[in-house]
């Protein structure tokens, strides 16, 4: 994956690390595209099942690299459209991966960085990280992340940082929707890796999947056409290996190992 995106791999747990401290893990073409490669191979990888993001030095992410958009400022509507779908098709494809993914923020999450935040399942934060949708501020537009961040949090919560442009603790953060949880430093990431290993041991494989792809779906119907998608899902996981398997160990009052 080169030195800016590393992956590692523990059992059934990747993690995915972005590494450009030095930039405070601005994304720029060549971040985004490694990005999208990471999870493109963890993707195909049979063995993982559970994806963790995080960063390395003292950011988790600062958005977008400034200096890269200052340069794209000299290109034309067509490039800087081009530049804009890379940068769509990794928020969609971390939103729609059909593995649990994790954010394991251990400092500021800004602009684009909040928005990798917004569209993972679930969000883990330190009190001393900053999150938030700058653009604003600077005259650009949080265009992409506002459509996962209305999903998420809902418009009221949403118009709050979106046009307030104000960062906010990891408590806020907390109480916004945003994350999932807030957790010292110094136990952040084994909280993280305990989390993930819950998931793991308790939960399908098969079935996180199912759940991800209907969540992401269902949203975009009307009633009827949701429950009508609904009914076809339930019917499809009934003849899955993982339900077959589940509903014989309930019955059998056995501990499922998944």
């Amino acid at each position: 994956m080169g030195n800016h995106v590393v992956i590692e791999k523990q059992g059934r747990i990747a993690y995915v690390i972005m590494n450009r401290p030095e930039k405070r893990n601005a994304l720029n073409g060549e971040m985004v595209g490694r990005l999208i490669a990471a999870f493109d191979a963890l993707e195909k990888d049979a063995e993982v099942r559970v994806v963790i993001l995080k960063g390395e030095g003292k950011v988790f992410c600062a958005g977008a690299d400034l200096e890269d958009i200052k340069n794209m400022q000299l290109n034309n509507f067509e490039e800087n459209l081009a530049d804009s779908r890379h940068l769509k098709e990794l928020f969609y494809k971390i939103y729609t991966f059909p593995k649990v993914v994790i954010a394991q923020v251990h400092g500021h999450a800004i602009a684009g960085g909040c928005g990798l935040v917004s569209v993972c399942d679930f969000s883990f934060v330190v009190p001393a990280a900053f999150m938030g949708y700058t653009e604003v501020r600077i005259g650009f537009v949080p265009a992409m992340v506002l459509v996962f961040l209305l999903r998420k949090i809902g418009e009221g919560a949403a118009k709050s940082l979106l046009l307030g442009g104000e960062l906010v603790s990891g408590e806020k953060a907390k109480a916004l929707g945003l994350v999932n949880e807030v957790y010292d430093a110094g136990e952040l990431e084994e909280k993280v890796r305990g989390f993930a290993e819950g998931l793991l041991k308790q939960n399908s494989g098969q079935s996180l999947a199912l759940t991800k792809e209907m969540i992401a779906k269902v949203q975009e119907m009307g009633l009827e056409d949701a429950l009508d998608y609904a009914a076809h899902m339930n019917a499809q996981a009934r003849g899955t290996e993982d339900c077959k398997k589940g509903i014989a160990a309930f019955l059998e009052k056995k501990t499922i190992e998944w």
